[in-house]
């Protein structure tokens, strides 16, 4: 299939943009992208493929622009129930951290996903994913996190790892069983802890090695947070992750710089997420390192909190920046990247251009695929959107409605059945 005739095709070529470099777009006006099954093939100008190649299926972008699929590097899509009483608790002032506490929260999720069955948590998985998909999304993250015991851990990750849906984006799975201490280990952190390193991950990766052979292991995340995990526990469950051979993740500084961002920089983790209250001297360990900061700014949003991540001091430290929705059921029951992209222009002072790198090139770095996706490449995956509008500048700019009219997902082309041009 010959995709031509794009106003502006932003090929992100190049690989992770690090630092004051974030933003190159590498576009090409008048573009057009051949390609052969799920792969790209070639890249090019309009006349020059379609002069060369007069045989080939044609889609035509209609003076429009196409740019690759959105990549979203952090969520949590795999959950039962919702937390609506919460939004209004902390409407009423109470803090996300109170609500925790009190047995809201994370756990309030768990004891609803605990509860459902492996079929119902991929309906609702699919469903969620799907919505993805129409919005640009074509590869997202997804984590476990809501069981905090073996069975319910384990049985997220399988639901997550044998997910297949042509209509959704391709999942990418981590396991995280440090998303908080269960009731069952209240004033026992310790305890939960080692049951998380000697029980857990072993378990985990047995299985996986047994039912994936061949297939590259989850990543292993955990929450390093005041009321969730320490530093030093979070160390000792990462380090014994990757002694496992887990790839890693983290979440850190989201209410308090408790130095999360430089254990991920000393342990080589593919990310550190959210960042908010990440101190300079931590920015300046991270910028020094290959693991990609992860943005989340819907989070505070849907708290309602002023403090973001400070994007602007990561990149000027010459950093490696990300952006994700951080889709879950307490903060932010969002998956829209576009309205992340909006988020990111305005309250971490990015331009419509590093926003939508830090979308797609970066975040895929932050997965560890930025070989395969995040770029319009010839031997990456046909991973592609055209959208509503002829100038990428509208993405960040405009922001509520869906812009995204056909998303082409390796060899699916699927057409938003709404009006994108509201």
């Amino acid at each position: 299939m010959l995709i031509h005739s794009a106003s502006q095709l932003l090929t992100l070529s190049g690989g992770p943009q690090r630092g004051t470099t974030l933003g190159e777009l590498n576009l090409l006006p008048d573009g057009a992208v051949l390609t052969h099954g799920e792969r790209i093939v070639e890249v090019g100008q309009s006349s020059d493929l379609l002069a060369r190649h007069p045989h080939e299926t044609l889609l035509d972008a209609g003076g429009r622009v196409v740019m690759p699929g959105f990549v979203d590097p952090h969520t949590h899509l795999i959950f039962a129930g919702d937390r609506a009483m919460e939004f209004e608790q902390r409407l009423q002032g109470k803090s996300y951290l109170e609500i925790l506490a009190s047995g809201g929260g994370i756990l309030s999720t768990v004891k609803a996903t605990r509860a459902a069955s492996a079929s119902q948590l991929t309906g609702l998985l699919r469903q969620r994913a799907r919505q993805l998909l129409r919005l640009g999304t074509t590869t997202a993250e997804v984590k476990t996190g809501y069981g905090l015991e073996l069975d319910s851990e384990i049985a997220q990750l399988m639901v997550i790892a044998e997910f297949s849906d042509p209509l959704s984006p391709d999942l990418v799975p981590t396991f995280l069983p440090a998303h908080a201490i269960p009731p069952e280990y209240k004033g026992d952190s310790a305890g939960y802890t080692r049951l998380v390193m000697d029980g857990m991950l072993p378990q985990a990766k047995d299985l996986w090695q047994q039912r994936f052979p061949g297939r590259p292991l989850p990543f292993v995340d955990v929450f390093c947070e005041r009321g969730a995990f320490t530093l030093e526990e979070s160390r000792l469950i990462l380090s014994r992750a990757a002694a496992l051979g887990f790839p890693l993740k983290i979440h850190a500084d989201e209410f308090e710089n408790l130095g999360g961002a430089s254990l991920a920089a000393e342990l080589g983790a593919a990310s550190a997420d959210h960042l908010v209250c990440t101190s300079p001297a931590d920015i300046h360990t991270l910028a020094g390192s290959q693991t990609i900061a992860v943005s989340l700014p819907c989070t505070p949003f849907g708290l309602g909190e002023t403090a973001y991540t400070p994007a602007r001091d990561i990149l000027k430290a010459g950093g490696l920046l990300a952006l994700a929705s951080d889709f879950n059921p307490g903060t932010a029951w969002s998956g829209n990247m576009q309205f992340v992209l909006a988020l990111a222009c305005r309250y971490l002072k990015l331009t419509p251009a590093q926003a939508i790198a830090a979308a797609t090139i970066n975040a895929a770095a932050a997965i560890q695929r930025d070989d395969s996706i995040g770029s319009l490449e010839p031997g990456k995956l046909a991973h592609l959107l055209i959208l509503d509008t002829d100038d990428y500048r509208q993405l960040g700019y405009r922001f509520g409605a869906n812009l995204v009219t056909t998303v082409i997902k390796n060899e699916q082309v699927i057409s938003n059945p709404e009006d994108a041009g509201c």
